[in-house]
This record gives structure tokens, C-alpha cells and sequence, in this order.
């Protein structure tokens, strides 16, 4: 049997580090009596589907260069909610590619049934814990703004117009 192994961390330093998925899934892959043939790694968030690796292994999938991919968990392969979660399923299923999910062992798209329902509401999980980042990131730029902390761009980042004085990118000042 044919492997792909796909993994995504959050952030491109140091904090995160994909070997720490990638070491697993090749055991597993091992152990399961297949061959890995390809590996996919996103160093950036699942709430968009506009990552390299991600679309790469999509248009494999298409083409058919392998039979089943192992992600370590389903929020890692996406976490954009529940019809987008699941398209990618349907789409990987009808090219005859199978699912396997290391840390969650119900997700495994060659089983029906139960499988369907959990993965259903494992991928609303996945889009409630990207709504919750997305909280506590807005309430700490709240929170900075009400404590006197100026938010923008610094003087000159952007392009080489005039910027206001204060070095921020507030508003534009045509009179300069």
C-alpha cells in the first residue's frame, strides 16, 4: 500500500516542529505494512486552504500517487470548518484515496458508518477551536488598544508615501 504522510504546525520557528508528527506517522506507516511515498508539511494555520503542501497533496491525490493518508490528527489537516473538512474527504474518497488519523483512532475513512458521524463533529470542533485563537487573539489587541499601545504598521514598512508622524499607519496624510 502506497502512504502519504501530511503534518502542518502552526508557526515556522522553533516552538513548533513538525518531525514531532512526522516521526510517528512513519512508524505507523511502518507498522501498518505500507510504503510512505510521499510527504506534505504546512508550517503556517489550518484556517485557510491557501497552504503550499496542502494544495500539492491534494493535486497528488488527484493523480493518484498513493492510497492512503496519514495525518496526525484531523485538526491538523484542516481547521476550517465542517463543509470544507469534509469536501476534502469527499474529494480525497472519490479519487480512491483513504484517511487515517494517527492521534484519532475512530478517523478512518475505509470504515463507514460511525466514522462518518464523528468526523462530522470532530470537524466542528476543529472550527470552534479556531474561533477561540481568534477570540483570545482579538481581546489581547483589545486589550493593548485600551491600555495606550498604538496598532499598525511601524513608519516605511509598507511602501515609501509619507506616514503620519507618529510612525503608524493610522491614516493616510495627503497635505504632505
Amino acid at each position: 500500500m502506497r502512504i502519504a504522510l501530511y503534518c502542518r504546525v502552526s508557526k515556522s520557528d522553533n516552538s513548533q516542529d513538525p518531525t514531532n508528527q512526522l516521526i510517528p506517522l512513519r512508524k505507523f506507516a511502518e507498522a501498518i505494512g505500507g510504503e510512505v511515498v510521499a510527504e506534505y508539511v504546512d508550517l503556517r494555520s489550518g484556517a485557510k486552504s491557501d497552504r503550499v503542501n496542502f494544495l500539492k497533496m491534494l493535486s497528488d491525490a488527484d493523480s493518484h500517487r498513493w492510497d492512503l493518508l496519514l495525518i496526525w490528527s484531523l485538526d491538523r489537516l484542516s481547521r476550517e470548518g465542517i463543509s470544507n473538512t469534509l469536501a476534502y474527504l469527499q474529494r480525497l474518497k472519490k479519487n480512491g484515496v483513504s484517511v487515517k488519523s494517527l492521534q484519532e483512532s475512530w478517523l478512518d475513512t475505509r470504515d463507514t458508518g460511525v466514522g462518518e458521524l464523528l468526523l462530522a463533529i470532530f470537524s466542528w470542533v476543529a472550527q470552534q477551536e479556531r474561533n477561540r485563537i481568534r477570540e483570545r487573539i482579538m481581546a489581547g489587541l483589545y486589550r493593548a488598544k485600551a491600555s495606550g499601545k498604538r496598532l499598525g504598521r511601524p513608519f516605511g514598512s509598507k511602501d515609501k508615501k509619507r506616514r503620519r508622524t507618529s510612525g503608524y499607519v493610522m491614516r493616510w496624510n495627503a497635505n504632505k
